[in-house]
């Protein structure tokens, strides 16, 4: 541990952070028995210890993002308990344990730029077996697969192998083929090819919620490939792919399907038993619930459909009110800004970290704007703070990334020492 006071601090505020929250629930939450708020109390001091002691055993350059974790999740978990009165979300707390296994995980396995560079082909090989999956075992054009009650989303598992799948191309921009009177890169063709698929895939499951989570990896990964410093891109390139995106974005919007078009020319007021349902009792929400909220437990919203995870930021408004839900996304701000405060140490481990933290937040600003009716209704989950499992264990898996990132292996392997030379035999050079 390098700086054992700021590491002490940096417990102890976490600990104060859910002390104050777990003090709000006592005294304004809605609870039968004491018991409950108690239990949840304990649960959460719990997860806060054990996480800063399994930290003393991982050497990094920075702790931040691990701090900004714990802090998030076990935020998410008082949130989730408290969701249509206090109780302990026992299916909350196992996903945000695992979500910091996940990011445990994401930060072993993607410090090392050149062994992911040996791997690269098995991303391309993952994103097409969950594509697969989807097209076989999820039913009729859906994107989830059941399993008894439970359910996963294979797209899910698809974002970070997309952001991998981008950052170890960087390389390959030094590798230009010349095709007719273009110089062309033959994976940046790939990575095209896999991001229309990756279109048509959404658009067959009538899921375009999470298209522009992909899209924004694409677009941070493109950018940065044709930024990279020995690539010798020119300006017309730029133009060339502002003009290509814009084109795109408005044949997708003038071919999107009816349902789409529905929800980009609805009018939720006057339809609040149809389309606009969840969007007008999120906007009541939110007004009801001003800056200090109703109180934990306290909501109405907790009787409207995914109130735990695709109207979140309304459903905590209302409890909680704005101030603590603009608190929550505060610390997802700072997560995601840790590469900036300790830059990341090679090119590769930038393109990474830029790739997650545009997941992050295109998934969090479609949540928040399509609660607000800013924009349409898309039903994609805030980052640690929705339920779902298979979104918790996927955040934490990048969340990792974005550790390994600003704390990545840049040893070089060792190289066995040369063997002394043995002089010839004296007779060789006898006549």
């Amino acid at each position: 541990m390098n700086n054992p006071v700021s590491y002490v601090f940096s417990c102890l505020f976490v600990l104060a952070a859910h002390g104050a929250m777990l003090a709000n629930v006592f005294i304004n939450g809605s609870y039968e028995t004491v018991t409950q708020p108690i239990i949840l109390t304990a649960a959460v001091m719990l997860l806060d210890v054990a996480y800063f002691i399994v930290m003393l055993f991982f050497r990094q350059t920075t702790y931040t993002v691990d701090f900004l974790l714990v802090l998030v999740l076990n935020m998410s978990v008082i949130f989730q308990s408290c969701f249509g009165g206090v109780h302990f979300s026992v299916k909350h707390y196992i996903t945000a344990i695992v979500a910091i296994a996940a990011c445990r995980g994401g930060y072993l396995l993607c410090r090392d730029y050149r062994w992911l560079q040996r791997k690269k082909k098995y991303f391309y090989i993952g994103i097409g077996i969950c594509m697969l999956l989807i097209l076989t075992l999820t039913g009729s054009r859906s994107m989830w697969i059941s399993i008894g009650s439970s359910t996963i989303q294979p797209s899910e598992f698809m974002k970070p192998l997309f952001i991998l799948a981008c950052a170890t191309s960087v390389t390959e921009q030094l590798n230009k083929k010349k095709v007719l009177i273009f110089n062309v890169v033959y994976e940046n063709i790939t990575l095209l090819g896999l991001m229309l698929a990756i279109c048509l895939l959404q658009w067959w499951c009538r899921d375009l919620g999470s298209l522009p989570t992909f899209m924004g990896i694409y677009i941070c990964g493109f950018l940065l490939r044709i930024c990279y410093p020995k690539a010798k891109f020119s300006k017309k390139t730029f133009i060339t792919a502002g003009i290509g995106l814009m084109i795109v974005a408005l044949i997708a919007i003038k071919l999107a399907p009816d349902y789409v078009q529905e929800r980009l020319h609805s009018d939720i007021w006057n339809d609040q038993d149809g389309s606009g349902y969840q969007q007008s009792q999120a906007l009541i929400g939110i007004a009801n619930g001003g800056w200090i909220g109703k109180g934990p437990g306290q909501g109405a919203l907790c009787n409207v459909f995914a109130h735990d995870n695709d109207i979140v930021f309304a459903t905590v408004c209302e409890e909680w009110g704005l101030l603590y839900a603009l608190m929550m996304i505060f610390v997802l701000l700072i997560m995601m800004a840790v590469p900036l405060i300790v830059p990341p140490r090679s090119y590769y481990h930038a393109t990474m970290a830029a790739g997650v933290c545009a997941a992050f937040t295109v998934q969090t600003a479609l949540n928040i704007f399509g609660s607000c009716n800013m924009i349409p209704f898309t039903g994609v989950t805030i980052p640690f703070i929705s339920s779902g499992g298979s979104s918790m264990l996927v955040s934490g898996f990048m969340a990792g990334m974005l550790i390994a990132a600003v704390s990545p292996s840049l040893k070089e392997p060792k190289l066995r020492p040369a063997r002394p030379a043995i002089p010839a035999p004296a007779w060789r050079y006898q006549r």
